[in-house]
């Protein structure tokens, strides 16, 4: 099965960072957003909240870096509003649903695909894919290739997300 969704953030997030060669090393605290290997748990809440006041009225999308190992990136999302149909072909995309609400399509076919950069190709919807609620503590692993689509369900959907090289 090319995607999974479970109910288990704590121990997900620690196989998240670990896959991403992100290892939390104790006593490592960065000094700021994606400055090292750790990010406390009030790290990740102050970065939610500094986030979320930067944004501007209408703001639909903000993404920052929080952790980092070379060009692998674990990064804060906030979604206010649902973006485009996606598909990233030379990454896998992890995600852990941090707070909010939302909807998942994936899968099925991208219509109407435009590339908007090598690593992005967009599309008007997705027909034939399988649609899950998402909420506090789900993961979602989407391999290379695969169309995907985020719906908000209420103020805002917010992801701890991180793209890998497919190999």
């Amino acid at each position: 099965m090319p995607f999974l969704i479970h109910k288990m953030i704590g121990a997900m997030a620690s196989i998240l960072l670990a896959s991403t060669g992100v290892m939390a090393q104790s006593g490592n605290a960065p000094t700021g957003p994606a400055a090292g290997e750790f990010a406390s748990a009030k790290e990740v809440r102050a970065q939610i909240a500094a986030m979320e006041a930067e944004m501007k009225p209408g703001q639909g999308f903000a993404w920052r870096p929080l952790v980092r190992d070379g060009a692998r990136v674990a990064a804060i999302e906030i979604w206010k509003k649902p973006g485009r149909p996606a598909v990233h072909q030379a990454e896998a995309e992890y995600a852990i649903v941090l707070e909010g609400a939302g909807t998942l399509i994936s899968g099925g076919t991208l219509l109407a695909p435009v590339t908007r950069r090598a690593d992005l190709i967009e599309g008007d919807r997705i027909e034939g894919g399988t649609t899950r609620p998402l909420g506090p503590g789900d993961v979602v692993l989407l391999p290379a290739g695969m169309p995907h689509w985020f719906g908000i369900t209420g103020d805002r959907l917010v992801l701890l997300g991180t793209k890998l090289p497919a190999r």
